[in-house]
């Protein structure tokens, strides 16, 4: 299979708007503590997701305008008690139609890549976004990008997984279930569908902000990131928090053979990232005191 991996400099990342999207995986939600937050929140079907919220908005004169994605660590105040999580999951690069009313008509996968949408579980937070971009460093990105041609069943993508591990004291551990990208509740059409409506209609309610007035202030932009919701956690992904000198790996990568597991019982607790199958993308970040 030929490489189709390419880069994005922080230049450019820096004039894209991340967004993401809540509750796109069965049962994260719940798993994270966060379910409660969208009491009042009405969806189409029982797992449709929630919404989308913003991560980082070019020219935002508040917090989501401080840039937040960062190769290989997480910046974060330990000096208090905090509550930090990862969340593994993919990210997709999308073009933007607009219509003569700056309105977005079409959303065009370009590329995908591993996203880390390291949170603050704060209860009773009144927006998801005070959780998600608490400054330089806060969320993780893959530097490698994989071109997307088509983004439906029978494309490349499919064959696609999530993990993530974590390095602490010298063991690995699985932090979030190794899942299948067709695990997620909204995917292909039904998903870019349902982005589009979700663009057009989404007030500020609740948990969730104006998207439209978000568009507006990032300048109408060509593209924009989207993170479309994290795995379920493991056991000890769910009851164990990110600490100082962690090390997390999130791998998005084709399913082959020689499964992650194996590779894991083969190189005595460390991940041979050589050995990995062609075509895959890494996120690997420190978690760092600031």
């Amino acid at each position: 299979m030929t490489s189709l991996h390419f880069s994005l400099t922080d230049e450019q990342l820096n004039a894209l708007p991340v967004f993401g999207i809540a509750g796109n995986f069965a049962e994260h939600l719940q798993q994270a503590g966060e379910d409660a937050d969208f009491t009042d929140i009405q969806t189409e079907t029982p797992n449709a997701p929630k919404g989308i919220f913003p991560i980082y908005i070019p020219h935002h004169q508040g917090q989501l305008g401080i840039f937040p994605l960062c190769h290989d660590k997480i910046l974060a105040d330990f000096q208090h008690p905090i509550h930090l999580q990862a969340e593994p999951e993919l990210c997709l690069l999308l073009e933007i139609g607009y219509d003569e009313y700056h309105a977005i008509q079409t959303l065009t996968p370009k590329a995908f890549s591993a996203f880390n949408d390291c949170s603050i579980r704060k209860p009773n937070a009144k927006k998801i976004s005070e959780k998600k971009n608490w400054g330089p460093c806060s969320k993780g990105i893959s530097q490698q990008w994989l071109a997307c041609a088509e983004f439906n069943p029978g494309s490349t993508l499919a064959h696609y997984h999530i993990a993530s591990f974590l390095y602490r004291d010298q063991t690995c551990i699985a932090y979030g279930i190794d899942s299948p990208v067709e695990g997620y509740s909204y995917f292909y059409q039904q998903l870019i569908q349902w982005m589009v409506q979700t663009f057009h209609t989404q007030t500020d309610h609740g948990p969730l902000e104006n998207l439209q007035d978000l568009l507006q202030t990032a300048g109408h932009p060509k593209q924009i990131i989207i993170a479309l919701g994290a795995t379920r956690y493991t056991p000890f992904g769910e009851t164990h928090y990110l600490q100082p000198n962690d090390e997390l790996l999130v791998l998005v990568y084709p399913q082959s053979e020689s499964t992650l597991h194996q590779t894991l019982q083969k190189t005595a607790g460390r991940i041979d990232l050589s050995n990995l199958p062609e075509n895959s993308l890494v996120l690997k970040q420190t978690i760092t005191a600031l």
